[in-house]
């Protein structure tokens, strides 16, 4: 291929020297702007100005006489790293951090790593904004985000995974009463307003019992039943723990005789422990259970009667702890869980039907009679 020939009106400019299309070349200091690294294009200056002087070399290059006078000194006193560009930072910060307060933060933020910028500043006193603290945690590496929920949803997964089988049960309960589909056969059927739930967070079994309202007798009929039940199945019930909120049918009291009564009498060895106030998170294991029933059992299911409501109930639970599949565990279901983990347990760890609580509180009839005729 043939050169490229140069338009007339450029002749005489040098070559390196960009032009626009209309034959004149580019200013100096939009160049200069644009470019990643602006090294070549000095050099080609100072080169310019060797050979033709500082001013012809200014007219050419479209820039100040000062700026080709500055590069080419440079060039001249310390050569080809002269033209590299120096930092604008200030060599002096008058209003910079005193080297024992940066050591204090920093050393505030290795110990409580937890704490905000904010509040270590307000329980400290600290004389910074929580823009410098920050600035300072970031130098140091010690400012790292923080993981999102489901994150630490994932983390707290991996350690509930190492647990053993029933070494944890988290137990709550669930008003029925606001759920539109459910609601109306509530009312008809005299079928039960709250839910009483317990799942074991290592496998996800899950067990259920219900009642007309929440009470605390209603929670120690629902507990003693649970343990009469593991217990025959051979769980060691000094082993395990229940979880509960802060609930008032969780949390008992004690009689005159110095002798515990009610949610916490009724697990006998095993040990209660509550949630710390407003920590929602402490139970999404049943928190969970409770989103899905309502999806896929009193969202869809419609009862004959009070009969048929325990029966229907009695063939979920039956489908979640045998057939359903749980995706945050392996797509496995609590029972191939149970399994796996304790190749020896029976299958009666799952055939604990859901019953009527007020029915054992209660001596005026069975399931289907009504209490007041």
């Amino acid at each position: 291929m043939g050169a490229v020939n140069r338009p007339a009106a450029v002749v005489g400019v040098p070559p390196g020297v960009p032009y626009d299309a209309t034959g004149m070349s580019a200013p100096y200091f939009v160049l200069v702007r644009e470019m990643h690294d602006a090294y070549n294009h000095r050099l080609r200056l100072v080169q310019s100005a060797r050979q033709r002087g500082i001013k012809p070399t200014a007219r050419l290059f479209q820039t100040t006489v000062p700026t080709v006078r500055k590069w080419l000194r440079r060039y001249q006193q310390q050569g080809p790293r002269g033209l590299i560009e120096l930092s604008r930072a200030p060599h002096h910060q008058p209003s910079k951090t005193p080297a024992d307060l940066e050591q204090q933060v920093v050393v505030l933020r290795q110990q409580l790593f937890t704490f905000g910028a904010r509040r270590l500043i307000r329980e400290f006193d600290l004389p910074l904004s929580h823009r410098a603290l920050e600035r300072i945690w970031r130098q140091h590496g010690l400012l790292k985000k923080r993981p999102r929920k489901y994150q630490r949803k994932q983390d707290l997964a991996h350690i509930k995974a190492t647990w053993r089988v029933f070494q944890q049960i988290s137990a709550d309960t669930k008003d029925l009463d606001d759920i539109p589909h459910y609601w109306p056969q509530l009312q008809a059927l005299g079928l039960p307003a709250v839910q009483y739930s317990a799942r074991d967070v290592r496998s996800g079994w899950f067990c259920w019992a219900f009642a007309q309202r929440r009470s605390a007798a209603a929670s120690s009929v629902f507990a003693a039943r649970i343990q009469q039940h593991l217990q025959r199945c051979g769980i060691c019930l000094r082993d395990l723990v229940w979880q509960t909120d802060n609930g008032s049918e969780f949390l008992g009291s004690y009689d005159r005789q110095g002798r515990r009564t009610g949610f916490p009498a009724a697990l006998g060895d095993s040990q209660h422990v509550r949630i710390p106030p407003a920590a929602h998170t402490f139970q999404s294991d049943v928190e969970t259970v409770h989103r899905l029933v309502e999806d896929e059992f009193f969202d869809l299911e419609s009862f004959a009667s009070r009969g048929d409501f325990l029966a229907k109930a009695f063939t979920y639970q039956l489908y979640f702890n045998l057939v359903r599949p749980n995706s945050h565990k392996q797509n496995l279901n609590p029972w191939r869980i149970i399994e796996h983990l304790e190749p020896r347990s029976p299958l009666q760890f799952c055939l604990l039907p859901p019953v009527f609580l007020d029915y054992y509180l209660n001596d005026s009839g069975g399931y289907d009679v009504p209490r007041h005729p």
